[in-house]
């Protein structure tokens, strides 16, 4: 079986960004990670992980190309992970970090599972639409609950009020 996959750049641009491609279902992620790095330019040199998600793309475990842990910890890698072991009609999303100084953030979503075709090479790059920018897209982290703002400096003083602090009384 073939699964028919479209990579979206995760970005605040008003056009899209994506890639369709097919992969086999036996393949590994290391193989999406290949083509995905190839479909959109990059030389596929950094590194990168797979995050499992959850239908409103809350990023979950991670599988990562290369084994950067100390002392052996249990981390899943891409060329052990088969595609078809994280990935099915009920488990349709993924998201793909490349280049982790750069943050290039993909949201990508079996389309469909299809019947395997004679005489096409998988992958297969079915469909680019969008051009990639020079630079990965900025990346803004909120915290939940957006408006309750959270000041580690203010302390409840004003700097005006400093003359009226003992520095003897109050050092810790």
């Amino acid at each position: 079986m073939i699964f028919r996959f479209r990579i979206v750049l995760d970005n605040d641009t008003k056009e899209d960004i994506f890639r369709d491609i097919e992969i086999r279902k036996t393949d590994t992620l290391e193989d999406l990670h290949n083509s995905i790095t190839q479909s959109f330019g990059f030389d596929g040199s950094e590194m990168a992980s797979f995050y499992l998600s959850d239908e409103e793309w809350n990023q979950g475990e991670e599988i990562s190309l290369f084994d950067v842990s100390e002392g052996g910890s249990d981390i899943q890698l891409m060329s052990q992970t088969v595609i078809s072991s994280v990935v099915s009609e009920g488990r349709t999303k993924l998201i793909y970090i490349y280049d982790f100084m750069s943050m290039w953030t993909f949201m990508v979503e079996l389309g469909e599972i299809v019947e395997e075709a004679d005489g096409t090479d998988y992958p297969n790059l079915l469909f680019v639409h969008g051009q990639v920018p020079d630079e990965a897209p900025e990346k803004v982290f909120e915290a939940e609950g957006g408006e309750d703002h959270f000041d580690e400096f203010d302390d409840g003083y004003s700097t005006d009020d400093y003359e009226e602090l003992d520095f003897d009384e109050n050092w810790n």
